[in-house]
């Protein structure tokens, strides 16, 4: 057996390699020192920071940077947000006798005027009336609320304007209009003409411009104006005229290479004596009814006689008024802060 208490030799370890030291870590002498370390210290500047820096400079910058990110975030924003425009609303009036749904006030609009609207990527919202003492369901809601929130309005056509909304008696019974409705489309244009937003009135829309500001209408354009061209026919959006632009007009800016348009023809009511400040924009070739008129003490307030969302865009036949849409739209955008 062998010899257990006999001790082990010893095991030899080799020494490790040297390490080499850089020749910029040598001294001129030959002799080493210790290699450097980077500057760890807490109050140290980043090494993308100029050592030229002061707190107040950097600040600055840090400001200037935030500031011009947030109004390129705001101007993106504020441009891209959808307009939202309101429409008025029709008024569907009971007769007596009726049943069912025909037997309730409805109020409904017609679908080209929203989709003419609409085609320029915008929300349309028809504006109901309001009845703050209503017994049902009373609210707080008023016409002035959807002004604020709204940006822009459009008095789509329909029923007659009473005479008696511009201290007329009607010369027929047919003729006597909607009173209430008139009353209703007032109030709603005076809020959105105080609250700065634009308005663009169709057929009795712009005939309710011009009563707003204390004009009269023609209550039937063949029995007061004999001479006159037939403004009104069966063939409805079918029947047309020609008209002209005022010379300094709005519209013949708008349309500097187009002479004697073609617009459609739906009317038995016009225009007569103009309202105060009430300007015209065109008029019916060649018997002179007016067909275009704009409230000149407001950023965009007009109205056309015409039916612009029955006309094709880009069409031939009929004046495209997709020019005077977008300057209703530029104009409701420019006044929406």
């Amino acid at each position: 057996m062998p010899d257990t208490d006999k001790p082990l030799p010893p095991i030899a370890v080799p020494d490790p390699d040297p390490v080499p030291v850089p020749q910029s870590e040598q001294d001129k002498d030959g002799g080493v020192h210790a290699p450097r370390v980077p500057d760890r210290r807490a109050d140290a500047l980043p090494r993308y920071q100029k050592d030229s820096d002061t707190p107040l400079a950097l600040a600055r910058r840090v400001l200037a940077s935030r500031w011009r990110n947030l109004r390129e975030r705001i101007g993106r924003d504020f441009m891209r947000r959808t307009l939202r425009i309101g429409v008025s609303a029709r008024i569907f009036h009971p007769e007596p006798g009726s049943t069912g749904l025909r037997s309730k006030n409805l109020q409904y609009l017609e679908e080209s005027i929203a989709q003419w609207v609409m085609s320029r990527d915008v929300l349309v919202f028809m504006i109901p009336t309001v009845n703050t003492n209503g017994l049902l369901h009373p609210s707080n809601i008023t016409l002035r609320h959807y002004a604020r929130h709204l940006d822009g309005l459009v008095l789509q056509g329909g029923a007659d304007v009473s005479p008696q909304t511009y201290s007329e008696s009607p010369t027929r019974p047919e003729w006597s209009g909607d009173r209430a409705r008139d009353v209703y489309e007032l109030e709603l244009l005076h809020e959105f003409v105080d609250a700065g937003k634009p308005v663009l009135g169709i057929c009795r829309g712009c005939q309710l411009i011009n009563v707003a500001f204390g004009g009269t209408l023609y209550q039937d354009v063949a029995t007061n104006v004999p001479a006159a061209h037939a403004h009104v026919h069966s063939d409805y959006d079918a029947h047309r005229h020609k008209v002209i632009f005022p010379s300094g007009s709005s519209l013949g800016r708008m349309f500097p290479d187009v002479r004697r348009p073609v617009v459609n023809s739906i009317h038995h009511q016009a225009v007569k004596d103009l309202g105060r400040d009430v300007l015209v924009e065109a008029m019916s070739d060649p018997d002179g009814i007016i067909e275009a008129i704009r409230y000149q003490r407001a950023n965009f307030v007009m109205g056309l006689q015409w039916h612009p969302e029955f006309h094709r865009a880009g069409g031939e036949d009929l004046l495209d008024c997709t020019p005077i849409l977008d300057e209703f739209l530029r104009a409701a955008r420019e006044t929406r802060l």
